[in-house]
């Protein structure tokens, strides 16, 4: 991790927040599990007649406390609207967040665990997933302690319309995108975003974002921003990276 300190959440008024939010914008609330007393929950909301299936899920890291607010606020500010059937997960570490570090409290990296599942919170949510129908678009939020700026993973196996411009245009409204050749290890496919080209599914480790790819979401996104800027510019990032794809929808 940077020196860079995390800016603490409580994990458990973070849900409450949320469930008390989505309840009253009627929202389906749906406990899936519980870890260290905090629920894990999922907020779905469906809108009769032909609407894209939207996948939102934040908090898989302890050390990035951004995603989970921007979540938060999302939901208070009323973007997730009729335009979309919503599935929102906001906290899936609360261990994690309850100590500050990117793993759970038994040290894994639950961002690793979605091939094997060794986890009682990665087991919990896939068993959870399996229930639900394919999902049309996927966003995956998370913070990156050692980036300059915003960016994004596409995964899009279909070639389907990006919708990566509209996304960091959103981003730039509140951060510097991530402008370097090379990002997270991999060559950028263009400033600030990164198409894997090789099968992201031959990985031994799978993160939730392949998971998803695998067996779930027809088009996804990893939003990653700067852990070095501070909290409530990340949080601000995220949100309007967010609202600009949604934006896309019409």
């Amino acid at each position: 991790m940077s020196a860079v300190k995390a800016s603490a959440i409580d994990p458990t008024a973070l849900v409450a927040r949320c469930e008390k939010e989505a309840a009253a914008r009627h929202f389906r609330v749906e406990r899936f599990g519980e870890v260290a007393a905090c629920p894990l929950v999922a907020l779905t909301r469906r809108t009769p007649g032909p609407r894209p299936r939207i996948y939102l899920s934040t908090g898989v890291h302890g050390d990035e406390p951004a995603p989970p607010q921007a979540l938060a606020q999302l939901l208070e500010s009323g973007v997730f609207d009729a335009r979309a059937n919503w599935f929102l997960v906001p906290m899936l570490n609360p261990t994690g967040f309850h100590r500050g570090t990117r793993e759970n409290a038994a040290g894994v990296d639950l961002n690793r665990d979605y091939k094997d599942r060794r986890t009682a919170e990665v087991t919990a949510h896939v068993r959870w997933l399996e229930r639900q129908p394919q999902f049309d678009l996927v966003f995956c939020l998370h913070e990156d302690w050692e980036a300059g700026g915003f960016y994004l993973y596409e995964l899009n196996p279909e070639g389907r319309p990006t919708l990566a411009d509209r996304i960091l245009a959103g981003a730039r409204t509140h951060s510097r995108i991530e402008d370097a050749a090379v990002i997270d290890g991999r060559t950028a496919d263009a400033p600030g975003i990164i198409r894997p080209v090789n099968d992201p599914r031959l990985r031994e480790d799978w993160p939730e974002a392949i998971y998803l790819r695998a067996h779930h979401a027809r088009i996804g996104y990893t939003f990653e921003t700067a852990s070095t800027q501070p909290v409530d510019q990340r949080i601000a990032t995220l949100a309007a990276a967010v609202t600009a794809a949604i934006s896309a929808l019409g």
